[in-house]
């Protein structure tokens, strides 16, 4: 049987899961490559791992949500990302349906707030 804290990390996860793409392509406005978009996201308090990241990024790139163009001027090549034509139509609308989301569970849950001594 799994433990309440089992339990809520595992729900915390499905949470964090389901905000993820609006995290990322709220930082592709402008140019960045994983690495960097990584720590972005880690100064923000929002960590995400590597693994996680870079199948993502080439995902919405697959699905022509990000552009991207490797920058061979440094030692190393880096890949950047930045959000199409199509990714920026997609982060707008992502950000209204979030914002709907948000305002309808905060007035569910201080309803249930209203209501706890019942």
């Amino acid at each position: 049987m799994d433990s309440i804290e089992d339990i809520i990390g595992s729900l915390t996860v499905e949470l964090k899961r389901g905000t993820l793409v609006l995290v990322v392509l709220s930082q592709l406005r402008t140019r960045e490559y994983g690495y960097s978009l990584v720590q972005k996201l880690e100064d923000k308090n929002a960590p995400i791992d590597a693994g996680t990241l870079y199948p993502l990024l080439r995902r919405l790139e697959k699905q022509k949500l990000l552009i991207s163009e490797w920058d061979t001027n440094e030692s190393r090549p880096r890949k950047f990302y930045k959000l199409s034509g199509e990714g920026k139509e997609v982060y707008k609308r992502l950000k209204n349906e979030w914002e709907s989301i948000s305002k309808q569970m905060e007035s569910i849950l201080l309803e249930d707030e209203n209501h706890a001594d019942d």
